[in-house]
């Protein structure tokens, strides 16, 4: 198989949007804990893994980035903790909305959406409809009718090149209909993120923050296995220096959600290392 040994997916989307599920389904298990409450959900940055397809399939479920309702205080060490789990950068962002379901949230969060991400950010991305733990009707097929239905969801399909998939997150594996069966559901995403990053030529999403982050937490990593030497496993020692470069990016003074999410999606704030190994924010505006 061509390309890169490891997925590296970012589920994005409104907590209550099945985001989690979506995770579970994508993965072939239960790695993310599933509430039904939208309210009770936890909002941290969750980091999976497993092998599909042959394939190493690493899933960072982030926070509602785009809710209303959360803190700054709140999200901005999920948002850190994210932005250091993927670095050098994720090869695909899938966009979790659920499908038939289409309020006022949901259009403020595709505004929000789209006008978070940079235009190379939208080259890594694709939009995945879920149904969450609703029973499956004969909606499947109207995905399309329901799409144009909203003048919002078309613009934000456009720009993410037409890429939409349906996952049901739930156990359909031996239905005789195609597309009620997750695991064809999955095998098909997996392909069009195989796709994505041979159209980019096999690289992944990235910028120059994530660059710097990447930067921060091999040096790191380094320094963890000269200080514990054999005694430590390389899980051991990415997740060490996963919370390092956290807590760096943490001590940007005056940082919000809004700005570490710009920096991590590609627009308008850069986040850069200083000579002195510290960091701080550079705000610049792009032409």
């Amino acid at each position: 198989m061509n390309g890169p040994t490891e997925f590296r997916i970012v589920l994005l989307g409104k907590t209550g949007d099945g985001r989690s599920s979506a995770g579970n389904t994508i993965l072939g298990g239960t790695f993310f804990e599933v509430n039904s409450s939208p309210e009770s959900s936890t909002h941290g940055c969750v980091i999976r893994r497993n092998t599909t397809r042959g394939r190493k399939v690493t899933v960072i479920d982030t926070p509602g980035f785009f809710d209303t309702h959360l803190s700054d205080e709140e999200l901005v060490p999920e948002v850190a903790r994210c932005i250091s789990a993927c670095s050098p950068g994720p090869h695909a962002f899938v966009i979790v909305l659920r499908a038939g379901r289409y309020t006022e949230q949901e259009m403020d969060v595709v505004s929000r959406i789209s006008e978070s991400f940079g235009e190379d950010a939208f080259r890594h991305a694709l939009i995945l409809f879920t149904y969450g733990d609703d029973a499956i009707d004969e909606r499947v097929p109207t995905i399309q009718r329901f799409v144009e239905d909203s003048d919002g969801l078309q613009k934000l399909v456009q720009k993410c090149g037409g890429r939409v998939h349906v996952v049901d997150n739930m156990d359909w594996n031996e239905s005789q209909h195609e597309y009620r069966s997750n695991s064809v559901q999955v095998e098909k995403l997996l392909s069009t993120i195989e796709m994505i990053v041979r159209w980019n030529g096999g690289r992944c999403y990235t910028n120059e923050m994530l660059e710097a982050v990447e930067k921060v937490k091999q040096e790191e990593a380094e320094k963890i296995r000269k200080e514990k030497g054999a005694m430590a496993s390389d899980d051991e020692v990415a997740e060490e220096a996963m919370d390092h470069v956290s807590k760096c990016l943490l001590r940007v003074v005056g940082v919000t959600t809004g700005l570490l999410v710009g920096a991590f999606l590609g627009l308008a704030v850069g986040l850069t290392m200083g000579v002195d190994g510290g960091w701080f924010a550079a705000l610049y505006t792009q032409g």
